[in-house]
Formats: C-alpha cells, structure tokens, sequence
C-alpha cells in the first residue's frame, strides 16, 4: 500500500501527496489501493544522464525522440513507412507469422513481425482468432485497461504566475516552471476522493493535476513570449454515469473544472489561454490506440506485471504465433519512455532469426 511507504518515511501531507502521484498516474486506483507502491516505484526507477529516478524533457517535443530512433534505423538500412495502417498478419500453412497485409492490399513479407501496439490490437483484431489458444484470447479480452487520464495541451500568452511564487515584473521563467508542477495534491485523500468520483462515473471535481511547460526549456516549441503547458489530469472514467458519452459539452465542461482549479493557483491563468486540446480517455484511444485510453496499454496492477504481462507463459515477448512479437508497453517490464520493452523484444527476435 503506497499510504503506508509515505506514511513510514515521510511527514509532509502535501509532499507525500505530490510523491502519490505518481503511484497513481495513469491507473484507475487511488493511493489507498493495494499495489499502488509498485507504480511509484516504476516512475523512479532508472535513471537519465547518471541521475537516478530523473526525468527530462526531449528538445523538440516528444515526436523527437521518436524521430531520433528512426533516424538511426534508417542509418543503418531500416525502410520506414509512416502512415500505413496494418490490416492484419500474414500467417503461413503453420499459423507462422510471414509479413504484414496493410489496409491499402499491400503485401509485405517477413520471416519475423514485431509490433508494438497493444495486445488488444495484435491479437484480438490483426491475427485471426482461430490461430490463438481460448485462454488466451480469453486473458487479453479480461486485461483490465481502465484509464483515468484526461491529457489538455494548452497555448498561452504568457508565462503562468503561481500564488505561492509570483513571477518577476520581467516575466522570466523562474525554477518551479521547469519542473513538474502538482496541483490539487495538499493531501492524499483529495486524492482519494478524486478517485471515488471517478469510479461513479463522475469526472473529478477537484481534479488531480500535473502541470509542465516544456516551452520553458524549449524555447522553439512556442512564439516569443507564448508557451505550451501540458495538463496530465485524474480522474475522469471513461464511460460517464448514465452511459453518457464524452461530448463536446461534457469534454469542454472537465476542462473548465481544470482550469478553474489552475486559475486559483495561478490567477490569470484563464485569460492567458489561447487554444486547448482536450483528450479525453476515449479521444486517447481513437487518436493513438491506447485500449481504454490507457498510456501503459493496461493496468500496471501486480496481477498484470511480470510474468503475467500480457499473459502468463507469454511474457517473453514470443506469442502463440511463431515469429510474431510484442515489443510495446503491453509487454514487460510495461509503460514508460524508456524503450526496455522494446530493446528486450529485438534481441529475442534477433536470437531466434538465427535459427529460421
């Protein structure tokens, strides 16, 4: 239970609040939830450029970093096609996987497939059902994916200025705007009643909020002047109370509690916004394929990591179709920038290409 690790090592409620963030981003638990302590320990753990349990902005805006591994991909003989949605695999007289059909009848062939959507994606909607076991059909079908995460991208005008650390007359950023700023975190059970609401259906009404302005740091993301935020919010469930759906109404009416929040932080907040992009869990699913609109393509429950990542007995990266691979979030060690899944899916590939 992560209340207990805060509560044996630390005394500050807002600061053990603000750590119970991330054992909770991107899950559908509160910090009273069995096993939360694991994704607190999954944020922390690693580390960037010898500092352990950092993190760090990409220059250029996330996109970079995956242009930056395409790049050196590419460099090295690697065909990259953008744009092209798969259809489904190509199996052999065996059930082996031999290429990919892409949507537009294009055929593409290969002793070995490595794909890094979800789960749900490989192997309930580009494999044929009649080639996988039932049970584990079954397991994928029951993954939980429940998602809390409302992601809003916002432009501004000028620099937010927080109460608690007003900007200079110069405007110039100051400290606090480089780093991860949390919002609605002065105790863990604003937290937990955060939670609550969600799981009946009702989007939080003092949400929890991590607020970055990456342009800060990045000067080329925005206008002279003018910034981007990035607002991570819990929670909101993905299907309201009452089977409502996500509209506009509903979409426009979170954000406003979202900004409403910001704006007792940091007044003038509001006036200062000139265009936002609000994501709602099903908005992150349609766009990005997230099942659920789940960052971690599922739960990173104790009963979900591991060896029973997607499933037990396949949490090496092979599945039931030989020659086909998981290498996304889905797989083990789960979500996260750090390209591990991936990295352990090639050289398990690598390792039985040698014997095709």
């Amino acid at each position: 239970l992560l209340g207990q690790i805060l509560d044996h090592w630390f005394e500050s409620e807002p600061l053990k609040a603000t750590l119970a963030t991330d054992a909770v981003i991107g899950a559908m638990a509160s910090p009273h939830t069995p096993g939360s302590g694991y994704v607190l320990l999954h944020h922390v753990m690693g580390e960037l450029e010898g500092r352990r349990g950092a993190w760090g902005y990409v220059a250029g805006g996330m996109g970079a970093l995956s242009q930056a591994i395409a790049h050196a991909a590419t460099a090295r003989g690697a065909h990259i096609f953008a744009e092209k949605a798969v259809c489904h695999v190509l199996l052999g007289r065996d059930g082996e996987a031999q290429g990919v059909a892409l949507q537009d009848g294009t055929e593409v062939r290969s002793k070995l497939v490595l794909s890094n959507a979800s789960p749900q994606i490989t192997f309930l909607e580009l494999v044929p059902q009649e080639q996988l076991p039932k049970d584990f059909v079954q397991r994928i079908q029951q993954v939980d994916t429940r998602s809390p995460v409302t992601k809003i991208n916002v432009a501004v005008d000028r620099l937010p200025s927080f109460l608690a650390a007003p900007n200079a007359r110069d405007s110039q950023p100051l400290p606090h705007h480089q780093c991860s700023i949390h919002l609605n975190c002065e105790g863990t059970q604003l937290l937990h009643q955060a939670f609550t609401e969600a799981t009946h259906g009702h989007p939080s009404s003092r949400p929890m909020i991590e607020l970055c302005i990456p342009s800060v740091l990045d000067p080329g993301l925005a206008p002279p002047g003018c910034h981007v935020v990035s607002l991570f919010t819990q929670y909101t469930p993905s299907v309201l109370a009452g089977g409502q759906s996500w509209d506009e109404q509903a979409r426009n009416a979170y954000a406003d509690t979202v900004f409403d929040c910001i704006e007792d932080y940091a007044p003038g907040f509001k006036a200062s916004v000139i265009g936002r992009d609000v994501l709602t869990p099903p908005d992150l699913e349609r766009i990005f394929g997230l099942p659920g609109g789940n960052i971690f393509h599922g739960g990173m429950s104790l009963d979900q990591l591991y060896f029973a990542r997607p499933a037990p007995s396949y949490s090496g990266y092979r599945s039931p179709v030989p020659g086909l691979y998981l290498c996304g979030s889905g797989a083990h060690p789960g979500g996260g920038v750090m390209g591990a899944a991936g990295r352990n899916a090639a050289q398990v590939a690598i390792k039985d290409f040698r014997h095709l």
